[in-house]
């Protein structure tokens, strides 16, 4: 049994044990910490935020501790992103083993990107077709979303916690107008820029180009990283767009993304799109495309 089914059936297990528990009154559980940060924004001390994925770890390969699924269990409710594969896998089995649990599609609404993490998405070989309908599961890389996305946040609360209904709809107003400044400062910044096109390690800025009418070149496909092959065909692309700027998130190997900035002569930039600090990381990046030629 390999490490993943083994932690994945002990963590059902543990949950199993504990799900006649009650459900811990102020505990909210969340995938990534992005969440957290509208979470928190809109609760204020009223719940304490579970995430569920630590910092520095990638949400599409997490396996999850025996510890954290029993938190998860024991919470009021599990606020999922939405298209991240290894939450759909689980939330039957939490349904199943704890009726109790309220689980939450913070993605509702969100009209997905599809085909390899996205149109704006640089594709290698006939494999892209394998994974054409899944959706990029990177909904919180755009501010456009956000407003939905914390929309939905606050919904599920008013029903958790009703006799706090009006806390929880004027801190979301506050949210709110946040994300429509960040929205306002990245289309500002990212009007115009030098060249619309960039690479980045991972696809995960996917609705961010959409959404600022940019254009994502990712190095890593499927999970992969790039044959010579691909790498020639980036390195070609990249050369023909006039693309200055690569991208690499913290939680990657960096040695593919240097060789193709070196090639190609751009800037490489470490990124982190799981940032607690989701605005502050998005305009960063904007800043750094809008002055990719100083």
């Amino acid at each position: 049994m390999n490490r993943y089914i083994y932690t994945f059936a002990l963590s059902f297990l543990l949950l199993a044990c504990n799900s006649n528990r009650e459900n811990d009154t102020n505990v909210l559980t969340v995938t990534i910490e992005p969440q957290r940060y509208f979470m928190e924004q809109i609760v204020g001390d009223k719940f304490q935020i579970n995430t569920l994925v630590p910092p520095g770890s990638s949400p599409e390969t997490y396996e999850p501790s025996p510890s954290a699924m029993i938190k998860l269990g024991n919470s009021k409710a599990y606020f999922k992103v939405g298209f991240l594969g290894y939450e759909n896998v689980w939330t039957g089995k939490l349904s199943e083993n704890n009726p109790n649990l309220k689980i939450v599609d913070c993605s509702a609404g969100i009209e997905p990107v599809y085909g390899g993490h996205g149109h704006h998405d640089h594709s290698h070989g006939d494999s892209e077709h394998e994974h054409a309908d899944a959706a990029d599961p990177h909904v919180w890389s755009s501010a456009k979303n956000a407003v939905l996305f914390s929309q939905n946040m606050l919904n599920a609360i008013v029903e958790i916690d009703t006799e706090n209904a009006d806390f929880y709809r004027a801190n979301f107003e506050k949210l709110k107008q946040k994300i429509v400044e960040t929205d306002s400062t990245l289309t500002q910044l990212l009007r115009d820029i030098p060249s619309r096109s960039f690479i980045v390690y991972h696809p995960a800025l996917g609705y961010f180009a959409r959404d600022y009418d940019l254009e994502q070149h990712s190095i890593e496909f499927e999970g992969k990283n790039p044959s010579p092959a691909q790498m020639k065909e980036l390195v070609d692309l990249a050369k023909a767009e006039n693309i200055t700027i690569v991208f690499v998130q913290q939680e990657f190997d960096v040695k593919n993304t240097e060789v193709i900035a070196k090639e190609i002569g751009a800037k490489s930039f470490t990124i982190n799109p799981l940032a607690y600090e989701w605005d502050e990381e998005l305009i960063r990046i904007a800043q750094i495309l809008a002055d990719q030629d100083k």
